[in-house]
């Protein structure tokens, strides 16, 4: 599969693994790889057996180190070791190392090559695809980044054998994204399933398909991309909220990505995008999977306000995607503070 300026190409499957794998042990360039502590322990062995790296960098674990000083230490490691711009960066881990390698290769000298070898489902199935590169800035989610694409995707869900459940469970809410915005037969599936799937690479290949539908359309997010927001203006903003305030455990992506599409289908039903059976589907399918997001009745101001500074808005309104159907969507739906409060308000209230 191709991106639609040519540039990426997306390897699926182990066949694909080995001959990318091949491709690289004959290369003419450098390869600065990115880690972080999770997949250099876990991970790496399994690409160790294929690739040598040139230089190898590991950071932190945690959506908490997707920050300007961690990607200061990637410039400046890749500045040490003299990387120019015919080399490589291969990120080698979930949305975290994606996003913030990706940003940090798309900068560098004005950018070099990269590619994204995801380790997550989370990423596998959407962070790793569609040339978004970023950091978090002040709490906020991906405040600085940039449109860039990997010169390759390479996905091998037997990296999903190194995870522990709660991340799978985390990544499958991106899937579950896609199938609601795009895929009604695939939501069906899921919902006739209620369980997390035990065989992946129908799922990813479908969650890729799903992804690059919208991406290739809309490459810089002005028009149809944005139905893949669907769940996240409130769901980073949980996010946000919990990484601040409960850093020992907070919410993982994809858990508040999920509480999100429960308020957003809420207020899709608010506004008869959605029936009150489509509701009830959606909302019983999300609580025999995830887990309740809890948080008191006097955080839900607070988590609201996240909202403001959410990327997407416009004109000083907040921008969100809602549902028009199953495997509908509505893109630039303006949501107004207490409507964001009362769909939050309405969590705590009925989410079991």
């Amino acid at each position: 599969m191709q991106n639609p300026n040519g540039q990426s190409k997306i390897y699926l499957g182990p066949e694909a693994w080995a001959e990318f794998c091949d491709a690289l042990s004959r290369r003419n360039h450098r390869i600065f790889l990115l880690t972080d502590t999770n997949t250099h322990r876990d991970c790496l062995p399994l690409l160790a057996e294929h690739l040598q790296p040139d230089t190898h960098f590991t950071m932190p674990a945690g959506e908490a180190h997707k920050t300007l000083a961690t990607c200061a230490q990637i410039w400046q490691a890749l500045t040490d070791a003299r990387f120019e711009r015919g080399d490589m960066v291969l990120n080698l881990g979930g949305g975290v190392v994606c996003d913030l390698g990706g940003f940090a290769a798309s900068t560098y000298k004005r950018g070099i090559p990269f590619v994204h070898m995801p380790t997550t489902l989370l990423a596998m199935a959407d962070a790793a695809i569609g040339g978004k590169t970023g950091i978090d800035l002040g709490g906020y989610k991906n405040q600085v980044g940039s449109f860039a694409q990997p010169n390759a995707v390479v996905v091998n869900t037997a990296f999903l054998q190194t995870l522990p459940q709660r991340e799978v469970r985390s990544g499958y809410a991106e899937v579950l994204k896609h199938h609601l915005i795009y895929d009604r037969s695939a939501w069906a599936a899921a919902v006739a399933s209620h369980t997390l799937p035990t065989h992946w690479d129908d799922t990813v290949a479908s969650a890729v398909a799903a992804k690059l539908h919208f991406t290739e359309a809309d490459p810089l997010e002005k028009s149809i991309r944005k139905a893949l927001n669907f769940g996240h203006t409130i769901g980073h903003a949980l996010e946000s909220h919990f990484l601040a305030q409960h850093p020992v455990d907070p919410l993982l992506h994809g858990e508040a990505v999920a509480a999100g599409m429960w308020c957003e289908a809420w207020l899709s039903l608010q506004r008869k995008g959605i029936s009150p059976a489509e509701f009830n589907e959606i909302a019983d399918l999300l609580a025999h999977i995830y887990p309740k997001a809890s948080f008191a009745a006097e955080e839900v101001e607070v988590i609201a306000a996240w909202c403001l500074q959410d990327k997407k808005n416009s004109a000083g309104q907040v921008r969100a995607c809602l549902l028009d159907g199953i495997g509908g969507y509505a893109i630039d739906q303006t949501l107004t503070l207490p409507e964001i409060l009362a769909s939050l308000h309405q969590y705590r209230q009925d989410y079991p």
